[in-house]
């Protein structure tokens, strides 16, 4: 099946009203694209470490979730970035818990 719309042009695609504007925006957002991939290589590490800790506390007879430690971390996130930081470090802390 072959499309028939029209290509877009720069300045439709990015929501902008001119050419210069749309310029940046491309480049803006191809930067956020590179950051979202370092973001996810991070979280992914972020899981793989997580993952020895928790092995190491069960192996040792510990519990696999330290609630001191994740309240730690939720503070950590709410001080640097408000209300949304807590969110995030709650989204954080169930990728890396795995199955609980």
């Amino acid at each position: 099946m072959t499309s028939t719309a029209t290509p877009k042009t720069a300045a439709e695609r990015t929501g902008a009203h001119t050419d210069e504007a749309a310029s940046l925006i491309g480049d803006a957002r191809t930067r956020i694209d590179a950051l979202d991939d370092r973001i996810i290589g991070l979280v992914q590490e972020r899981m793989a470490v997580s993952a020895v800790i928790q092995e190491a506390r069960i192996t040792s007879g510990g519990r696999r979730v330290n609630l001191s430690r994740e309240m730690d971390v939720l503070g950590h996130y709410s001080q640097a970035l408000g209300k949304p930081g807590t969110a995030l470090a709650m989204t954080l802390l169930e990728l890396c818990r795995g199955r609980v």
